[in-house]
């Protein structure tokens, strides 16, 4: 995997790596790679020039990958580079990013045309999430597999995490897709975008 990095983390093979956003772009823009790691904080403001440099990527080169690793949990971090694709993206907790086998795994998720959302990112927007929402009428089992999506697991594997059978997370899931009334799209696609209503509500 060819990766590019922008204010930290690491991958296969490193092509570039750069200290602002401005910088970011134009390495992207020389040699595509197949990823990009970025830090939200980047100079010369340490605000979130990383934040727009990875949106303006996404915008530019929709097919390169982009990680955006964030210093905390911020529902606008986590939201806006899903806003227009859950594809090729993802947002991890820079603090987390020693925990390798789990950002390799994220890095391989998005470069297969996925989504990775970190756990505990996904966690504590939920436990903030206490005002009345559009997903009042989801049941407590369809409230538990609707996180697990964003984190890439599959449905066996959303089964043996909550203990439950595969027809149960089916159905959990399928009764999510209507209640949000989402649009038909690929399977991963969908499934994230349930997510995202959860974080945007």
């Amino acid at each position: 995997m060819r990766v590019s990095v922008g204010g930290g983390g690491k991958g296969h093979e490193v092509l570039a790596a750069v200290g602002d956003g401005t910088s970011l772009v134009q390495a992207v823009e020389a040699d595509p790679p197949d990823l990009v790691v970025v830090g939200i904080r980047m100079p010369p403001t340490h605000t979130d020039e990383g934040l727009r440099a990875a949106l303006e990527i996404r915008e530019r080169r929709p097919m390169v990958g982009v990680l955006v690793l964030s210093p905390h949990v911020e529902r606008t971090y986590a939201v806006r580079p899903l806003s227009r694709s859950a594809e090729r993206v993802g947002c991890r907790l820079k603090d987390r990013v020693a925990q390798v086998d789990e950002f390799l795994e994220s890095l391989e998720r998005i470069h297969a045309g996925g989504a990775s959302i970190d756990a505990e990112v996904v966690r504590q927007l939920v436990v903030r999430t206490t005002h009345v929402d559009p997903l009042a009428g989801l049941t407590p089992p369809e409230h538990s597999v609707l996180q697990e999506p964003a984190q890439g697991r599959s449905n066996a594997a959303i089964a043996q995490q909550l203990h439950i059978s595969l027809g149960s997370v089916g159905k959990n899931l399928h009764a999510v897709f209507e209640k949000l009334d989402l649009p038909r799209a690929t399977g991963c696609s969908r499934r994230v975008l349930a997510v995202l209503r959860y974080l945007e509500s």
